[in-house]
């Protein structure tokens, strides 16, 4: 046996269940996890003695459409590997944009707040590249949360770890500088655009809100920052790409000022910031 009449029939298998671009990097993925060789062995024609029994599984799990994050439970972001689980969802690209302009616009000493925080991705990448900054990691999932400090002790970051739901009214946060969250904001009614793996494995409770107000983590959200942001600071977002201009209108009747809309790589409606000028008593 070798690796590449196996990679030729694992490739076979997925083509008619993901998309030619996925298919190949898929196996990749399975086979350096799995057999510890990559694309060179393959070109050469490594034999190999047997398939052991947990790349089969995992073939089968992927076959089954469970996303290949989950499988291996880990996900790359900001040049770090993460762990990842049924409970957090997968850490998208798009989310390193929004990182790297935070990263962009701001140095020295801050406290920085992230809600919403899943496996941590954001605020551990924040901790890790910006030592001066004090950050803090919300979230209601304790599944999350203990991933996140998973994380966060994988990689040697200290945060400073909430239990609460941003839907509260009465949260009773700290002071902070900077806020930032990548809450849920896929529509109820786009579930039909999505990826059946997305839909069947990712947490609904991070993913979807409802039709009819799509916008209500970003003002619960809102609020909080009003209330616990000291004068000036920063509170940053990354949106649905559908409510860019909604979200900047709704920043600015909340009383935030030099609200800016950021497009992402792909030219789509991505990230809104701004600053609060006054906090409510």
């Amino acid at each position: 046996m070798n690796l590449r009449d196996v990679y030729k029939a694992y490739v076979s298998q997925l083509t008619s269940l993901y998309p030619d671009t996925e298919v190949r990097s898929l196996v990749m993925w399975l086979f350096e996890a799995y057999l510890s060789v990559d694309r060179i062995d393959v070109l050469n024609n490594k034999p190999i003695p047997l398939v052991p029994e947990n790349l089969e599984n995992a073939m089968a799990k992927l076959m089954a459409g469970e996303p290949i994050q989950y499988i291996l439970a880990k996900a790359p972001f900001y040049g770090r590997e993460f762990r990842v689980g049924p409970g957090v969802l997968i850490p998208r690209n798009e989310t390193e944009e929004l990182v790297q302009l935070i990263l962009q616009n701001h140095k020295g000493k801050m406290k920085v707040l992230d809600l919403g925080t899943g496996s941590g991705c954001i605020a551990i990448s924040l901790a890790l590249e910006w030592a001066e900054a004090e950050v803090s990691a919300l979230d209601i999932s304790e599944q999350a949360l203990a991933i996140a400090k998973h994380n966060a002790a994988k990689h040697g970051s200290k945060l400073n770890f909430i239990k609460a739901d941003v839907l509260n009214k009465d949260l009773h946060l700290d002071q902070y500088d900077l806020m930032v969250s990548n809450p849920p904001y896929v529509l109820e009614k786009e579930r039909a655009l999505m990826q059946a793996n997305v839909l069947k494995h990712e947490p609904e409770l991070a993913l979807f809100v409802p039709n009819e107000d799509p916008l209500r983590f970003y003002k619960a959200i809102c609020l909080h920052a009003k209330e616990s942001l000291n004068p000036n600071g920063f509170l940053y977002f990354e949106i649905n790409e559908a409510f860019g201009p909604e979200v900047v209108s709704m920043m600015n009747s909340e009383g935030f000022g030099e609200v800016r809309l950021i497009r992402d790589i792909n030219g789509k409606d991505r990230i809104v910031y701004g600053q609060v000028r006054q906090t409510v008593p």
